[in-house]
């Protein structure tokens, strides 16, 4: 017991120095040497962003998973294509900033292409309307992506198709998040998306200090907050002024 909870220790110095670094090149630098440790960090953390965000995506894609083309930017080792093929998805590209990260992606066989991209200082290496899905999961936070670089994911989105982000809402974050959903609502307001859905989630990953505990639970078994939230790219007709409906996904 005592050497796992020392693991655990060790585990949550990590993760928090990393959700410390709000320099991009310090923040790769960090993940290449964390790549190899990344996947163990993580599910010691219960970190479940990758399975909620699928989930999401999932029920709300109009056809069969196996005829969808989908783009997980900033992919890291491949946790969230594990998800995707466990649903039955198999047409995956995958990008991101880090070698590190992209070797254990590659490692795993899941995607049909992978690209060193380090998105907010170049684009998306994809022609507009590529994608029936693109995901974000994990990867906007300070340091990270950077707000501004969200009408890029819309941009190789086909119209008509669905972008899932994730970020997290514990107090470390709220900042970012802030001005996150400001750039969300930009976007919706200028009518190049719709919001489906804003999924809060409580037990996102346990905290990794008990400042970013969520009020209510033990410090023992504290975990931090987070979101889900999934858009839908306008179509076509909606430039004409044709609007059409739309359900968001059920059972959330």
């Amino acid at each position: 017991m005592a050497q796992e909870d020392r693991s655990l220790s060790e585990v949550r110095a990590r993760v928090g120095a990393s959700h410390g670094i709000t320099d991009l090149a310090h923040k790769l630098h960090f993940y290449d040497r964390w790549a190899r440790d990344y996947d163990q960090d993580v599910a010691t953390l219960q970190y479940r962003a990758p399975r909620l965000a699928v989930d999401c995506l999932t029920q709300a894609l109009p056809g069969p998973p196996h005829t969808m083309l989908i783009l997980d930017v900033a992919c890291g080792t491949g946790l969230v294509a594990a998800e995707l093929q466990a649903r039955g998805f198999l047409q995956l590209h995958g990008v991101d900033g880090s070698p590190g990260m992209l070797e254990q992606a590659r490692a795993r066989g899941l995607y049909q292409h992978l690209s060193l991209c380090t998105l907010g200082q170049e684009p998306l290496p994809s022609p507009e309307g590529t994608f029936d899905a693109v995901l974000m999961v994990g990867a906007l936070s300070d340091g990270q992506v950077p707000c501004s670089a969200i009408p890029e994911l819309l941009r190789v989105t086909k119209p008509g198709g669905l972008v899932c982000l994730t970020t997290r809402t514990n107090p470390s974050n709220l900042r970012y998040k802030e001005e996150l959903e400001a750039t969300l609502d930009r976007l919706e307001q200028a009518r190049e998306w719709e919001r489906l859905v804003a999924w809060p989630v409580d037990r996102w990953e346990l905290a990794t200090s008990k400042l970013e505990v969520v009020p209510g639970t033990s410090d023992s078994d504290g975990f931090i907050s987070g979101i889900v939230y999934l858009y839908r790219k306008q179509e076509v007709a909606e430039v004409e002024g044709v609007r059409p409906s739309a359900q968001p996904p059920a059972g959330l």
